[in-house]
């Protein structure tokens, strides 16, 4: 399964669906809309998010458990470093194994201070270079500490993130760089929004892999795409979402759109997230797709 996956994302069309647990004890809801939509049939894996915005919701590695069951198709989890010390990273990590959660988004997560709960507090032991770091200890047969493991896990594979936008684009580059060096086999991007930009992004990502090239494999750059259908949210994203750049042409035109009403504004906006998902999979078909539960919209974009 997870072999499959990672061969696509190296040598054929890859695209996987964003999937965000709810503040609830059942993810079971979220998975019936993904089959009564087929939307399975469209992607070739999904990930699962780790309370993203440090707000309360079910737990990633259940809900990656749960839609590999149901689909039998391979499921990236979400791992945070805000709520995990290393204790706790590797014994999540030894649990998901033996139940063949071997597909690990690593993140350092939002801070605390924006969560839901009531004083929580961050653990933040380090950002989540230490998470790749664990997964290649266990991908060698020992935990963090060297100690050899009472059996070598199945092989695990990390992933990572990095922002779509910077004004000084060799942070980028760096950022690609520190994330090959300490394993991700791919590099999820935060919402692309311009071919130009993606273009870009996929030049700095060959350039870390020559950079890493003598100590490490070669890193894969996945496109995340986040479908815009409001002027709220295109303006949101723009103003205050570090990291993503929504070109002012879409503003406009969305603009204009939600002056002539709500459908009219749905409309404009959704045809400008089909074409670039159209122009993005033509041009580097390794897409994933985040659509906020939204999986009508999901459906009509991969369609």
């Amino acid at each position: 399964m997870f072999d499959t996956l990672i061969n696509k994302l190296h040598n054929e069309t890859y695209i996987t669906l964003e999937t965000t647990p709810s503040h609830s004890p059942q993810f079971t809801p979220i998975i019936n809309k993904i089959e009564e939509l087929g939307l399975d049939k469209l992607v070739d894996g999904f990930s699962t998010t780790d309370n993203p915005l440090a707000k309360l919701k079910y737990n990633s590695l259940f809900g990656a458990k749960m839609l590999q069951d149901r689909f039998n198709k391979p499921v990236i989890a979400t791992m945070s470093m805000r709520d995990r010390n290393k204790i706790a990273l590797q014994s999540d990590l030894l649990g998901a194994n033996e139940v063949d959660i071997r597909a690990i988004l690593a993140l350092t997560g939002d801070p605390a201070t924006i969560s839901d709960q009531p004083h929580a507090k961050g653990v933040f032991e380090s950002d989540s270079s230490l998470l790749l770091d664990i997964i290649s200890c266990f991908n060698s047969g020992i935990d963090y500490s060297g100690k050899p493991l009472g059996a070598k896990p199945k092989t695990i594979h990390p992933f990572a993130v990095v922002n779509s936008f910077a004004k000084n684009p060799k942070t980028l580059q760096k950022k690609m760089q520190k994330k090959i060096k300490h394993g991700a086999c791919g590099i999820i991007t935060q919402p692309v929004y311009d071919l130009e930009n993606a273009k870009q992004l996929l030049e700095l990502k060959e350039n870390a892999n020559k950079e890493c090239s003598s100590e490490h494999n070669e890193a894969e750059l996945i496109f995340g795409i986040f479908p815009i259908t409001k002027l709220r949210t295109a303006q949101f994203l723009s103003a205050h979402v570090p990291g993503i750049n929504v070109p002012q042409k879409w503003i406009e035109e969305l603009r204009i759109a939600n002056g002539k009403g709500a459908d009219e504004e749905y409309k404009v906006g959704f045809e400008l997230s089909k074409n670039l998902f159209d122009e993005l999979k033509e041009f580097h078909p390794k897409i994933h797709l985040m659509t906020a539960n939204q999986f009508q919209v999901a459906k009509d974009i991969l369609v």
